[in-house]
């Protein structure tokens, strides 16, 4: 590959990246959410509406220390987007659960990602839509990779 191709990747990976943290950040704050921020809802969407998850199980899902998150959780909670439950199990446990406010919030979050994925793959085909699928899977491998070695 020669080198200006490689030089115009590395030019569209840091716009793309740019790009979409700031669309999302208009998209997905709207005035309805303007109490929380973008980083409060990928918490919102690492939570999820499936099962009840614990703060371990969260942090693990951003990378994130439990006692980093405990800081957003608190004010999570205090905003009315989740709620905390210990288990009936194990009183150690304690489930974050989103309420119907986060629930609101997350699938907000998620139409916002389903339409920018419809966007991507609009016009290519099915053997397009899986070699960028394999060279996103290789970004993330590395990415993950660069991060685990610090």
């Amino acid at each position: 590959m020669a080198q200006t191709t490689k030089r115009s990747i590395n030019e569209l990976l840091v716009s793309l990246f740019n790009h979409v943290m700031d669309m999302e950040g208009r998209a997905v704050i709207t005035e309805e959410y303007r109490d929380i921020t973008n980083n409060d809802m990928h918490i919102i969407e690492a939570i999820g509406v499936e099962e009840p998850r614990n703060m371990s199980v969260i942090a693990h899902r951003l990378s994130v220390t439990v006692s980093t998150l405990t800081i957003n959780m608190n004010g999570l909670e205090k905003k009315g987007y989740i709620r905390r439950e210990r288990s009936s199990e194990d009183k150690r446990v304690v489930y974050v659960i989103l309420t119907e406010k986060g629930r609101k919030a997350f699938y907000h979050h998620r139409d916002f990602h389903k339409k920018m994925i419809r966007a991507i793959v609009k016009d290519l085909s099915e053997e397009e839509t899986e070699i960028l699928y394999r060279c996103l899977v290789n970004l993330n491998g590395f990415l993950e990779s660069e991060a685990g070695e610090k």
